[in-house]
């Protein structure tokens, strides 16, 4: 396993340049280790970073801490490197830096390791954030066609439909929210079904579209359920189609 000898010379090798100043105003690597001090890449230590950044509200600091373990660490645990490249990505969003961001999505989809959804949905978001629209929209029409080729994946189809719905493109929302729920169908994925169908169900809302079979599921999902809280109101709430 590979040592950890310098952590902060390894956060500003693993993140450019550019963060160079950033690593020598003194980053705090906690105990992720010294000299002696062996570092293999998990969902544990990741998610650590993940809950102080969320308390703390220090967003630069985790993203900083990620690509030095997405960089340095020893991958040997439960996450691939190109995971810990997406996390670190993720953060950097968070710290309004879209253009590092874009790179660790980059390193993270050159990678080629498993990740929680594809890099190209988190590349696209860094995209519009950065005001490259047309690299952002490529990148979605890539996805697009390779799931109408059965390569869909419904976590990616998420994240997608989100993007959209943040970009005021409804329409677009809709049909990605409505794929990842048929991909959930046909997987059987009942956990990820009721999450894509409650957004489903806001996007047609938002439109001002009835009810249709999609949510008359959700709401047997929601049933079978054991009772739990409805993930939709128990009728249409309306809505004005998007102008």
């Amino acid at each position: 396993m590979e040592t950890v000898t310098d952590p902060v010379r390894g956060a500003a090798a693993a993140t450019g340049n550019s963060l160079s100043t950033a690593a020598r105003e003194g980053l705090e690597m906690g105990h992720l280790g010294t000299s002696t001090h062996m570092v293999v890449l998990n969902d544990d230590l990741f998610d650590e970073i993940e809950f102080d950044a969320a308390r703390t509200g220090d967003h630069r600091r985790a993203a900083l801490r990620m690509n030095h373990l997405a960089a340095t660490a020893e991958q040997a645990g439960t996450m691939s490197r190109a995971e810990a490249y997406m996390r670190a990505g993720e953060q950097w969003l968070l710290a309004d830096e879209p253009a590092i961001a874009a790179e660790r999505f980059e390193q993270a989809r050159a990678d080629g390791g498993p990740t929680f959804a594809d890099p190209r949905a988190s590349l696209a978001r860094a995209m519009f954030a950065l005001g490259r629209r047309d690299e952002a929209r490529a990148l979605i029409r890539e996805l697009d066609t390779e799931g109408a080729q059965g390569k869909r994946d419904p976590r990616t189809c998420d994240l997608i439909a989100e993007l959209l719905a943040e970009q005021s493109d409804m329409d677009g929302a809709l049909h990605w929210a409505t794929a990842g729920a048929d991909e959930c169908r046909r997987r059987g994925d009942r956990s990820e079904l009721r999450l894509l169908l409650s957004l489903r169900y806001r996007i047609r809302n938002d439109l001002g579209l009835p009810e249709d079979d999609y949510d008359r599921l959700l709401d047997e999902l929601t049933a079978d359920g054991g009772g739990g809280p409805r993930l939709r109101p128990a009728r249409p709430a309306g809505g004005t189609p998007d102008t």
